[in-house]
């Protein structure tokens, strides 16, 4: 998808950081960079000039321009090299803003945390909600930005996971290093399918279980690796449960690619349990993408065994 990226601000340094990693991302793809404030204050008939005698307060117009040119200015010192940087003030709700935008966008990047995040929280409403909703993928920075590692990606046999892949070999590939594909397999779970409750089925064959999960990551990587053959691969097969096999990956990736939903997710959920451990637990920044809603393969999409 050719698109600008997007990122959204608020002048708190989590969005900060999320303005310099949307300018790497935004040279690395050769697109613009379009940062975005939401600013809310006139829906609510909040005074927007400064009158004689008002409080600092009343200059939040001000203030909202203030906020971009600080981060147009932080994302041209980060990379100087980017020459397309457009901000903006929108007034509007921060969520309905950036999900609405990311239609036209080939990537919405966002903090983990902004201004408005309760104390205590992992992650902020925003980076979920945009992980559920945008018409995009979605990069949350979280844990360390480690410049060094492999892309990391998760397999479990279905489309969301694949169209990851492909996403993670474009990632890979722009970032000169290699790609960790990981299939988690256990004889509570086949490829991507949970059983119920805590019973094994009555009959299962250990060996058949693994290569068949083999025979999936296989499969799942040889496209990307056609069309990027100077990207290493690694193909990791593990036994155990998705959620922790897959955040203890990403504490040796620089950037972890989970599909919004996987084959063992509920019918109806946009965010599945794999993905929302990841934007909760992971030790790197994370990558959530999907299938176009028309089922086709557009962009990015990924998932990890979903609900194990």
């Amino acid at each position: 998808m050719a698109g600008q990226v997007l990122v959204g601000t608020d002048g708190s340094e989590s969005s900060l950081e999320a303005v310099a990693a949307a300018a790497r991302e935004a040279r690395l793809r050769g697109v613009d960079l379009e940062i975005v404030h939401a600013f809310i204050w006139p829906l609510v008939k909040a005074p927007t000039a400064a009158a004689p005698i008002s409080q600092p307060t009343s200059r939040l117009r001000d203030q909202a321009d203030e906020i971009v040119a600080a981060a147009v200015e932080h994302a041209r010192v980060a990379e100087p090299q980017l020459s397309a940087i457009r901000g903006e003030v929108v007034t509007g709700e921060p969520l309905t803003i950036l999900a609405a935008r990311s239609r036209e966008a080939s990537l919405v990047v966002v903090g983990s945390r902004g201004l408005g995040g309760f104390t205590g929280l992992l992650i902020g409403s925003v980076a979920v909600h945009l992980a559920a909703h945008a018409h995009c993928p979605v990069l949350v920075l979280r844990g360390r930005a480690a410049a060094e590692g492999p892309v990391a990606v998760a397999v479990d046999g279905s489309g969301d996971a694949q169209v990851a892949v492909d996403e993670a070999f474009a990632h890979a590939a722009r970032r000169a290093t290699g790609l960790l594909a990981v299939q988690v397999w256990s004889t509570w779970t086949g490829p991507g399918r949970e059983w119920p409750g805590d019973m094994a089925p009555l009959v299962f064959d250990v060996d058949k279980l693994r290569e068949e999960c083999e025979r999936t990551l296989a499969d799942a990587v040889a496209p990307g690796h056609a069309r990027h053959p100077d990207v290493a691969v690694e193909e990791r097969v593990v036994e155990g449960r998705a959620r922790p096999v897959l955040i203890e990956a990403s504490g040796e990736a620089q950037l972890m690619v989970v599909g919004a939903r996987g084959l063992g997710g509920f019918t109806g959920l946009l965010l599945g349990s794999v993905s929302q451990a990841l934007l909760q637990h992971a030790d790197c920044p994370v990558l959530v993408v999907r299938r176009s809603p028309e089922g086709t393969e557009g962009t990015e999409g990924t998932e990890g065994t979903e609900g194990a």
